[in-house]
C-alpha cells in the first residue's frame, strides 16, 4: 500500500495512464457523435499523453514536483485537439498544486487534482457542462472529500474514479447532442481511463499492453550475425504513415516494397500503418508510401556500414545518435537561434492539409503553413514551431478547424512573439480572412477586426465519407456513405457523390451566393471536379464559380460560398 506518491511513482502512474487510454483509443473514438473521419478524441488524447511518456522515459524524477512539472510541460507542447489541450490544462494545474513537494499524500494529491480542474475551467472561454470538465470537477471533489475523511491515496483515487463514472453517465442527459446520439462524453471517458491507469500503478499492477506494443522499443537488425558482404539490401528502413482513408488497401504497396527489398513487415490499424523493410532505395519506398497517406516518422540506417563498424570494433552509429550529431553541427555553425528574427511587424501562419491549399494561403500572403486538419490535428508544439519560423513581431494564426483553435492559443505563453489567433473554423474562413488583410494596417487590432468580421461572410460545405455506421439527426448513416457537412452540421448523406453535389449547388443558389469556390481533394480526378464546377455554374447562374486543386486528404470537396 502506497501512503505517498513519490517522483518515481508519479512517473509510473503517467506511463500506466497513457497505456490505458491508448489501449482503449478506438473505443473512445467510437463515442464521437459525428461519424466523419476526424481527428477523434481517443487519438488526440493518446498522442497528447504520449508526449509526456516520451519525456518521462528520458528522466528519473526525484520528486513528485519534478515529475508533475515534466509531465505538464510535455502535455502542453504535445496537446492535440481540444481534448488534448484540456488534458494538458488538468495536468498543468495538478503540477501547480504539487509544486515544491518531494512527495504527496492523499490530501495533497486530491487538492492538486482540484487545482487542475480550476486551471481547466479558467482557460476554457465558455465551459460547457456534460463534458470532461464536468467529469473532472466531480471526480476531484470526491477526491478532496475522501482525503478529508482520512482515506489513503489509493482509496482517494478509487473513489474519485467511481464518482467520475457516475458523472460520466450523466453527461448523456446534460448534453443535447450526446443525448440524441445516446453516448457519453468521449473526453470524460478518456480522462477516467487515464485515472484508472494511474490507480493501477498505485496498486503495483503491471503496465497494460497496447495493440502497438512498446513504441519506445527500437527495431534493429542483428548486425553481429552477418557481414557486410552478406547484406543484399543495405538500408534498414522503418516509417509510419497516417492513412488517407481507414479502409485503403495496402496490397499494392506491399507488392511494390517486396519488389525493391526484403524482410518486409507491415502493421496497420484504421488510422496508420508502420512499415519495416530492407532496401537499397529507401527514398522510393517513402515516396510510394505517401500515395497512401501522410508520412509521420521515418528511420533509415545503413546496415553495411554498421556491420563494418561492428567488425572493426568501432561504435556502431545509428539514428539514435542524430541528436548528438545535430548538436555538434549546430555548435560548428554558431548555434543559430531557432526563432526567426523579426523582419516585419506582422506575419501569418495557416494550418491546412494539401499542397493546393497550402499554395493558396501562400499566394494570399501567409508566411508559413503547418500541415494538419481534420484527420490529423497538429500539436501545440508543431504550431509553435511554425510561429517561430515566421520573421515577424506579431504572428496571426489561422487554425482553420474548431478542434485546433485551443492548441493554437496555447502558443502565446510559449514564445516571445505576440500571437493572435483568428478563430477560423474552416479552410474557406481562413482564405476569406487572408483576403481581408490590410498588410499596411497601422495596428494589429485593425487587422484582427477586419479578419474576424469577414468570417461571417462565408459559408463552408464539405463532402467526405462515413467512417462508421451511425444514426444522427434523423439520418441513417452507413459506413462508406458520402456525407455533406455545412457549417459543421450534417447537411445530407447519399450513396452518390453527384447527388450531394447537386443538393449543395441548389443550396448555394438559394443563398444567392456570388462567389463559389470548389477545392477538390487528392482522391478526386480533375475532370470530375470540372464537371462539378459546371453543375454549380448551371444551378447558380449569377455566381462566379472557381474550381481549384486543394489536394486535401479524406475530404473530396471543400466548398466556399460567399
Amino acid at each position: 500500500m502506497n501512503e505517498r506518491i513519490s517522483g518515481a511513482l508519479f512517473k509510473q502512474m503517467v506511463l500506466h495512464g497513457a497505456a490505458s487510454v491508448t489501449a482503449h483509443k478506438q473505443a473512445i473514438n467510437d463515442l464521437n457523435v459525428f461519424p466523419v473521419p476526424d481527428g477523434d478524441t481517443g487519438t488526440n488524447l493518446s498522442m497528447t499523453i504520449a508526449s509526456a511518456v516520451a519525456e518521462l522515459r528520458k528522466t528519473t524524477p526525484t520528486t513528485v514536483d519534478q515529475a508533475a512539472s515534466i509531465t505538464a510541460s510535455a502535455l502542453l507542447r504535445g496537446a492535440r485537439g481540444n481534448s488534448g489541450v484540456i488534458l494538458s490544462l488538468l495536468f498543468r494545474g495538478l503540477s501547480k498544486g504539487l509544486k515544491g513537494l518531494e512527495s504527496a499524500d492523499a490530501a495533497a494529491f486530491a487538492a492538486a487534482m482540484q487545482e487542475g480542474v480550476s486551471s481547466a475551467y479558467k482557460a476554457v472561454m465558455k465551459p460547457a457542462e456534460g463534458t470532461v470538465l464536468t467529469v473532472s470537477r466531480l471526480a476531484s471533489k470526491q477526491a478532496v472529500d475522501a482525503a478529508a475523511a482520512g482515506k489513503d491515496v489509493e482509496t482517494v483515487l478509487e473513489e474519485s474514479i467511481r464518482e467520475g463514472y457516475e458523472a460520466l453517465a450523466q453527461t448523456t442527459d446534460m448534453n443535447p447532442v450526446l443525448k440524441k446520439a445516446g453516448v457519453v462524453d468521449a473526453g470524460g471517458k478518456g480522462y477516467l481511463l487515464i485515472l484508472e491507469g494511474m490507480l493501477a500503478a498505485l496498486r503495483g499492477e503491471p503496465l497494460p499492453e497496447t495493440d502497438g506494443g512498446d513504441e519506445t522499443q527500437k527495431e534493429k537488425a542483428d548486425f553481429g550475425a552477418l557481414s557486410a558482404e552478406e547484406i543484399t539490401f543495405a538500408f534498414d528502413t522503418v516509417f509510419i504513415v497516417r492513412k488517407s482513408a481507414p479502409d485503403i488497401s495496402l496490397e499494392p504497396l506491399r507488392t511494390y516494397l517486396n519488389s525493391i527489398g526484403d524482410s518486409l513487415v507491415i502493421g496497420e490499424d484504421d488510422e496508420a500503418f508502420k512499415v519495416h523493410v530492407h532496401t537499397n532505395i529507401p527514398g522510393n519506398a517513402l515516396n510510394e508510401a505517401q500515395k497512401y497517406g501522410t508520412l509521420e516518422l521515418a528511420k533509415i540506417e545503413n546496415m553495411r556500414t554498421q556491420a563494418e563498424d561492428l567488425a572493426a570494433g568501432r561504435q556502431v552509429q545509428s539514428t539514435d545518435d542524430l541528436e548528438a550529431v545535430e548538436a555538434a553541427l549546430d555548435a560548428d555553425a554558431g548555434a543559430a537561434s531557432a526563432s526567426a528574427a523579426p523582419e516585419k511587424p506582422y506575419g501569418f501562419l495557416a494550418v491546412c492539409a494539401g499542397a493546393g491549399l497550402e499554395a493558396v494561403f501562400q499566394d494570399l500572403g501567409a508566411d508559413a503553413v503547418v500541415s494538419g486538419g481534420q484527420t490529423m490535428n497538429p500539436s501545440t508544439e508543431s504550431i509553435l514551431a511554425g510561429v517561430e519560423k515566421v520573421p515577424a513581431e506579431t504572428v496571426f494564426i489561422l487554425p482553420n478547424n474548431s478542434n485546433i483553435i485551443m492548441a493554437a492559443q496555447q502558443c502565446a505563453a510559449l514564445t516571445e512573439k505576440r500571437v493572435i489567433v483568428i478563430p477560423t473554423k474552416t479552410v474557406p474562413q481562413g482564405i476569406t480572412a487572408m483576403m481581408n488583410v490590410d498588410f499596411e494596417a497601422e495596428s494589429a487590432e485593425l487587422i484582427t477586426d477586419a479578419m474576424t468580421e469577414s468570417l461571417s461572410t462565408v459559408t463552408t460545405a464539405q463532402i467526405t465519407y462515413a467512417a462508421r455506421d451511425s444514426e444522427f439527426d434523423g439520418f441513417d448513416i452507413k459506413e462508406g456513405d458520402y456525407l455533406a457537412l455545412e457549417e459543421g452540421k450534417l447537411f445530407g448523406t447519399d450513396g452518390s457523390l453527384d447527388a450531394l453535389l447537386r443538393k449543395l449547388a441548389e443550396d448555394a443558389a438559394g443563398r444567392n451566393a456570388a462567389f463559389v469556390s470548389l477545392y477538390f481533394g487528392e482522391d478526386v480526378a480533375e475532370e470530375d471536379a470540372l464537371a462539378a464546377g459546371k453543375l454549380f455554374e448551371e444551378l447558380c447562374p449569377g455566381a462566379e464559380v472557381a474550381v481549384l486543386s486543394g489536394g486535401q486528404p479524406v475530404y473530396y470537396y471543400i466548398i466556399s460560398m460567399e
